[in-house]
């Protein structure tokens, strides 16, 4: 398979939750910390999904979203955000993230973006 997933969380522990999910699936993982470190990883992997948190610390999901899709609007983006953070999920599409997961998640909602976007899409 080896397709590759950048998740991008300050929390540890969401790093860790999706990643599970994710490695179970058989992908790759690649993890950032923050948006900056996001988007370093971005260029320079080239994933085939991105899975990213909103809210962080250095640089937020919103602006590494608006520097990825400046620099490759191919890779799919999907954004993660707590209940309550409608407008940043709008904004966020309007940046081109393809959708949107909603914290707290159920892993059937990860593994159900990675069929989309990467199996039936063909990435």
């Amino acid at each position: 398979m080896n397709k590759t997933i950048l998740i991008v969380d300050d929390a540890v522990f969401m790093r860790m939750k999706l990643k599970k999910i994710i490695e179970a699936s058989g992908y790759q993982i690649i993890e950032a910390k923050d948006g900056l470190q996001a988007f370093e990883l971005f260029k320079e992997h080239k994933p085939d999904l991105v899975i990213m948190d909103i809210s962080m610390p250095e640089m937020d999901g919103l602006t590494s979203l608006r520097y990825m899709m400046e620099h490759d609007n191919s890779i799919p983006v999907i954004m993660c955000s707590a209940i309550g953070q409608e407008s940043k999920i709008l904004e966020a599409g309007r940046l081109g993230a393809k959708d949107f997961i909603v914290k707290p998640f159920k892993d059937k909602e990860i593994e159900e973006v990675l069929n989309c976007f990467l199996e039936e899409n063909g990435r």
